[in-house]
C-alpha cells in the first residue's frame, strides 16, 4: 500500500511538471520564420561549411537574418542563388565567380628531396610533427592525402606522382581541404584565373635550389617580365594578383626553375584554354611535377 501511494505521488508530480513545461514551452516559444526551412530546402544539404557557418540551416538563418547574401553557397552557385532570392522575394543577383581549389606546390620526388623516410601514420599533420616533416622543402606538400579524406565531394585524389589532383568539376569551393593542409599550399582561386606560382617557399634561391628543382628564386624575372604588373615579389617568393592578370603566359615563358604554370595545359592528359571562364568546369590536374615525401 506504501509503495502504490508513493508510485501515484509521483505519477501525479510528473503529470503537473509535464502541464507546467507544456506551459511554458507555449508561451516562450519562439516563431521560426517559415523562410528559413524554404530556404533549408532548396540548398545542397552538404553541410560542408563552404559558406562559413555551422551546415545549410546556419546559412538559411543567416540569409533570413541579413547576415549572408542569397549567393552565399558557394556548392549550389547560380541556379540554388535564383532560388533563394525568389523565396527572399528580392532580384536574383548574379552569383560570384565560381572559386576552385588548386595546390599551389610543383616539387615531386624527382625534383624535391627528403631528409629521411617516414613511415607513420599516412596523414600529413601526423608527418608534420616529426621533426617537420620528411621533405626537405619546409613549404611542400607532405604528399599524405589529408586533403583527399578531408574533401567531402571526392574531388580531391592522390596522383601517381604524390600529389594531389584535383577535378574542378567536382570541386565546390568549400575550402575543407585547405583547412586540413598543415602546409597551407591549398588555395581557392576564381576559375578564370590559370596562371599560378606553383611555390610557397620563402627561403632564399640559394636554399630553395639546394631541396627543390622547380621552387622560386625569388629573381624577380617575371615581375620584370609582367605587362599588366600582376607580379610583385613578397619575402622572396612571386605572387600573381588574380585581378591584373590575363593568363598571357609571358612570366612562365622567362622563369628560369619553370615554378610558374598554366593550371592544366602541363598535363598532356588534360588540356584547357587559357582564359577559361567561370561557367567553364574542366578537371584541374596539378601534375606538372611528381610528388614529394619519397626518400632518397
Amino acid at each position: 500500500m506504501i509503495y502504490l501511494k508513493a508510485i501515484l505521488s509521483l505519477a501525479g508530480l510528473g503529470a503537473v511538471f509535464g502541464i507546467m513545461l507544456g506551459l511554458a514551452a507555449k508561451k516562450f516559444a519562439v516563431e521560426s520564420d517559415p523562410r528559413i526551412e524554404k530556404i533549408t530546402g532548396v540548398l545542397p544539404g552538404a553541410n560542408c561549411g563552404g559558406c562559413g557557418y555551422p551546415g545549410c540551416s546556419g546559412l538559411a538563418s543567416a540569409i533570413v537574418g541579413g547576415s549572408a547574401p542569397v549567393d552565399g553557397c558557394p556548392v549550389g552557385g547560380q541556379a540554388v542563388a535564383d532560388k533563394i532570392a525568389g523565396i527572399m522575394g528580392i532580384q536574383a543577383v548574379h552569383a560570384r565567380e565560381r572559386q576552385v581549389a588548386r595546390v599551389m606546390c610543383g616539387g615531386g620526388a624527382d625534383k624535391a628531396s627528403s631528409r629521411f623516410a617516414y613511415i607513420g601514420i599516412k596523414d600529413c599533420r601526423a608527418a608534420e610533427l616529426v621533426s617537420g616533416g620528411p621533405k626537405a622543402c619546409t613549404f611542400g606538400c607532405l604528399g599524405f592525402g589529408t586533403c583527399v579524406k578531408a574533401c567531402p565531394f571526392g574531388a580531391i585524389e592522390m596522383g601517381s606522382d604524390g600529389l594531389p589532383v584535383i577535378d574542378e568539376i567536382k570541386c565546390t569551393g568549400c575550402g575543407k581541404c585547405i583547412a586540413a593542409c598543415p602546409r597551407g599550399i591549398i588555395a581557392l582561386v576564381p576559375v578564370s584565373k590559370r596562371t599560378h606560382v606553383l611555390c610557397r617557399s620563402h627561403a632564399r634561391g640559394a636554399e630553395v635550389r639546394k631541396v627543390c628543382k622547380v621552387g622560386c628564386i625569388g629573381c624577380g624575372i617575371c615581375v620584370k617580365t609582367c605587362p599588366n604588373s600582376a607580379i610583385v615579389l613578397e619575402d622572396n617568393l612571386a605572387r600573381i594578383i588574380p585581378d591584373k592578370c590575363d593568363n598571357c603566359g609571358k612570366c612562365i615563358e622567362k622563369c628560369p626553375t619553370k615554378c610558374i604554370t598554366m593550371a592544366n595545359e602541363s598535363d598532356s592528359r588534360v588540356a584547357v584554354e587559357a582564359g577559361v571562364g567561370a561557367s567553364g568546369r574542366p578537371s584541374t590536374r596539378n601534375e606538372d611535377s611528381a610528388g614529394c615525401c619519397v626518400a632518397k
